[in-house]
Order: structure tokens, then sequence, then C-alpha cells
């Protein structure tokens, strides 16, 4: 499975990665990722933060979302959570997407707002793994 660059610029470049595809898939927001800095850009087993900010820059921590990012075998699986609301459902993406209650882990239906959040969940596992 490739990774992103190893190196010095190796947690700017998954950063600006995330954050683009956040973009992309929950417009109007605007997103910054906060890569764990002892992260040495050789694994994809981490956890990531993503801020969201409205047009005008102002921050939308309910808007947040906590990315996992993990190898299972030769494939990645990530999850994506509202990072403010444990009891909100999570998203865990393998090669199909699987919402879960945030509160015990069981299937649950999609949330009314989770179309983005599973858009971004595929474009992240593209990008990543291909």
């Amino acid at each position: 499975m490739p990774s992103p660059e190893v190196g010095p610029g190796a947690n700017t470049d998954l950063s600006r990665l995330v954050a683009a595809a956040a973009d992309l898939c929950r417009k109007p927001l605007r997103h910054g990722v906060l890569v764990p800095q002892e992260w040495d850009g050789r694994h994809l087993d981490l956890s990531l933060r993503i801020e969201a900010r409205d047009p005008s820059g102002l921050r939308l921590p309910e808007q947040d979302l906590e990315l996992e990012l993990y190898p299972s075998g030769d494939d990645l699986h990530l999850t994506l959570a509202w990072a403010a609301d444990d009891s909100r459902p999570m998203l865990w993406q393998g090669g199909h997407p699987v919402w879960m209650d945030g509160a015990n882990g069981q299937r649950c239906a999609a949330p009314a707002d989770g179309a983005p959040i599973e858009a971004l969940a595929r474009r992240l596992r593209a990008l990543l793994v291909g």
C-alpha cells in the first residue's frame, strides 16, 4: 500500500491532501488538518483532527472530524467521527461504508448529513491507497 511522501515534509503533504479532500467534499466549509508531530511519514496508522471553518474563516468546532487511518492486511481502513459529539454516528470505511452508533458501536443508518462524510471517506481511501 503506497503512503504519502516520506521525509521532512510528510506531515505537511498529508495535511494538505486531507484538507483539500475535505474542502471538496464538505463545501462550503474550509478545513485544516492537525497531524501528530511524532508521525514519521512511513506508516498510515495514525489519528488526525480535521478542523472546520466557515467561508469567512470563523471556526466551527461542532463540524470538526476525527480521522483514524489504519492498515489491515494489504488494505487501508479509516474511520471518521464528529470530534465534538461522541453520540453521533461514526463512519467506518473499508471496502464499503458502514455507519456505527457512536455510543455502542452497533451498525446504524447514515445520519441526514452523512453523504459528505461518505464522499470524504471514499476520496481519502482512493487518494491514500491508489
